[in-house]
């Protein structure tokens, strides 16, 4: 049974070989965009505190990072919208589930990103009675 609680999910474009002004760039349009998608509850930059060993920072933020809060329920929806935005191009996504588990994932094509997404189904449906 999926869980009903928000999860966390943190996208990166670092990998898309911008340097660091176009990849802040690419980030920040995509800002607004994915708050817009349904299941989005909120979305933000990625302070640099919070960013990960070796992340690039740029005015604070990580670079080319984006923090996003989803309904577990819209997992497709916010995927799909990915998808056709980054489909032949490299992103990482971390899902964190409630319960504190995390899953690292990686999409290069619009079939890995089919892919990611039924991974990280199987990983939500697998949150509760573990």
């Amino acid at each position: 049974m999926m869980t009903t609680s928000n999860i966390q999910l943190t996208i990166s474009l670092s990998e898309l070989g911008l340097d660091a002004e176009e990849l802040q760039t690419e980030i920040e349009t995509l800002l607004p965009q994915i708050k817009e998608v349904d299941g989005v509850e909120d979305a933000n930059l990625v302070e640099a505190k919070e960013a990960p060993r070796g992340a690039k920072a740029f005015g604070g933020f990580s670079l080319g990072m984006l923090e996003t809060i989803i309904n577990p329920g819209y997992i497709k929806t916010v995927f799909g919208f990915l998808r056709d935005r980054f489909g032949n191009k490299t992103i990482k996504l971390a899902l964190k589930a409630p319960d504190g588990r995390e899953i690292n994932l990686e999409a290069s094509s619009r079939e890995e990103f089919g892919f990611a997404m039924e991974q990280a189904q199987n990983f939500l449906n697998n949150t509760k009675g573990e």
